[in-house]
């Protein structure tokens, strides 16, 4: 399903998709700009939304804004997009200064972000803390487990240890590569560099079997299709679905359901995909990756 210059048409799994189950999950979209945060403080707001394996928290935040995580069980992932944007992190008794413009995976255990400038944050942590896992609006999306989604299971652990691991987006871009991706025990992030609207006669409608996709929009709007499989029972059949959501909002994308997003801000469009765990697909395209000497794949 998709276009032949698409660098993910040559992904193992670009054929995937027989088979439609009757239960595929529900879709959500989140959008922050037009609801109240699930918590406020004197010196920021936080929106939560979750996946079956995953939690975005999105932050507005004052400097000197402080996040705290006591026995984390495992990595979480701190990304700041915005270039004027600094913190510093703390995890068992390591401390490292984080510039803007950055992705930062924290260890677990004991951590802190304390924020050094007004903006915005966004942390991701897996649906294994229950603590912000209940923060999220949409829980009852994911009362027990998901019929198409494995039990998660994290990556292996990086053969020099646990620590503070944090990298530049500013990354040039490389023809035949997909965005920026980075991965850890729990996530796969791809920051997508900025762009305008995307030409409606080269979409890429496609599917995932067995996981599913969040879209974090942070800048411009995009404009989300999909279309759930027929089945058997027809009184189970869905309408199509055209979501318009401005940033900042979350889109979370079921597995079997086909899919496509498109940037429509006539100016400036920025997306985050988000996976939990990583995508062996994309992990097993040379280059792609771009911190995969650091975590080893299963």
């Amino acid at each position: 399903m998709y276009e032949a210059d698409d660098p993910r048409a040559k992904l193992a799994t670009a054929g995937q998709g027989d088979g439609p189950s009757s239960a595929f999950g529900n879709s959500t979209y989140a959008r922050y700009y037009e609801t109240p945060p699930q918590e406020q403080a004197s010196d920021h707001k936080d929106w939560y939304t979750r996946g079956q394996n995953f939690v975005v928290c999105y932050s507005e935040v004052t400097a000197g804004a402080r996040f705290e995580r006591k026995g984390q069980v495992d990595e979480y992932v701190l990304l700041l997009h915005d270039r004027d944007m600094a913190a510093t992190v703390e995890a068992n008794g390591e401390v490292q200064e984080v510039t803007g413009y950055s992705l930062t995976i924290i260890p677990p255990g004991d951590s802190a972000i304390t924020v050094k400038a007004d903006g915005r944050i966004v942390r991701l942590i897996s649906t294994q803390s229950p603590d912000v896992t209940a923060m999220a609006p949409n829980g009852d999306n994911y009362a027990g487990s998901h019929p198409q989604i494995p039990a998660f299971e994290p990556w292996p652990k990086p053969a020099d240890g646990w620590k503070i691991r944090s990298y530049s987006l500013d990354v040039p871009d490389e023809e035949g590569r997909f965005g920026k991706i980075f991965r850890c025990t729990t996530f796969m992030v791809n920051v997508f560099p900025a762009q305008g609207p995307r030409d409606v006669t080269k979409l890429s409608p496609h599917q995932h079997d067995d996981f599913e996709q969040c879209s974090l929009a942070l800048e411009g709007y995009y404009m989300h299709h999909m279309r759930w499989p027929w089945i058997a029972n027809q009184h189970e059949w869905r309408e199509d679905e055209h979501e318009k959501c401005l940033s900042p909002s979350v889109c979370v994308i079921p597995p079997k359901v086909i899919h496509t997003s498109a940037p429509t801000d006539p100016e400036s469009n920025v997306l985050v995909d988000i996976f939990s765990p990583p995508r062996e697909d994309f992990s097993d395209m040379p280059g792609w990756v771009l911190n995969a000497a650091d975590y080893p794949r299963p």
